[in-house]
């Protein structure tokens, strides 16, 4: 998406920086493990289509990605100015259609995934704040009301991660081993995500 083209968010843990060609190589490396293939349904991608995949997600408004980067990591860009190591990606699709958008009223509702592919990245609440902090960019700059998740019914980690922030439970998907999780933007959540997006810190990637 364009919008986010040279716009990165900075976070206390994290800093979300758009997905540029530089990254392609490392997130290649990411998506031929077959472990995070499967927890993303993924299918492996020669280099070429992986770079196709990247100017789809900087053109494509129905996407909006960030790559996450770790800041406590040493910088990984080759250059020292990006403030941390690439650790794994956050997401949003406005391509739920159907009822689910009529019903959330058009590009309001959006789904949401997020991926820490680097082991060394793991363990450090580095997925949650990166949710946290796409779902305040998304509302504030979006207008995104409502966010649905849909996570592998065995892969209880992720499922307590976005319980953990308010997401519930409102569909199980059998054929596909998926349950659905939805978090509509309201009072409940306020307390957080309006803060967020009140105390949201941008700047520019170069």
């Amino acid at each position: 998406m364009r919008i986010n083209s040279n716009t990165c968010v900075l976070g206390k843990s994290v800093i979300l920086v758009p997905y540029r060609a530089e990254h392609v190589p490392r997130y290649h490396e990411w998506m031929r493990d077959p472990h995070l293939q499967q927890t993303t349904a993924s299918e492996p991608l020669t280099m070429d289509e992986e770079y196709e995949m990247q100017r789809s997600w900087a053109e494509d408004e129905d996407k909006l990605t960030f790559i996450v980067l770790d800041r406590s990591l040493p910088d990984t860009s080759g250059t020292g100015s990006h403030g941390g190591a690439m650790a794994g990606d956050v997401n949003l699709f406005f391509t739920l259609g159907g009822e689910e958008e009529e019903a959330a009223g058009g590009r309001q509702s959006a789904e949401i995934e997020v991926m820490i592919a680097e082991l060394a990245s793991r363990g450090k609440g580095l997925a949650k704040e990166a949710l946290r902090l796409l779902m305040a960019y998304a509302t504030r700059e979006l207008g995104v009301k409502r966010y649905v998740a849909k996570i592998h019914e065995v892969n209880q980690p992720s499922r307590s991660l976005f319980e953990g922030l308010g997401f519930t439970e409102f569909r199980r998907v059998p054929v596909f081993g998926e349950v659905h999780y939805e978090l509509q933007v309201s009072k409940s959540v306020d307390c957080w995500l309006c803060a967020l997006q009140d105390s949201l810190v941008y700047g520019s990637y170069d």
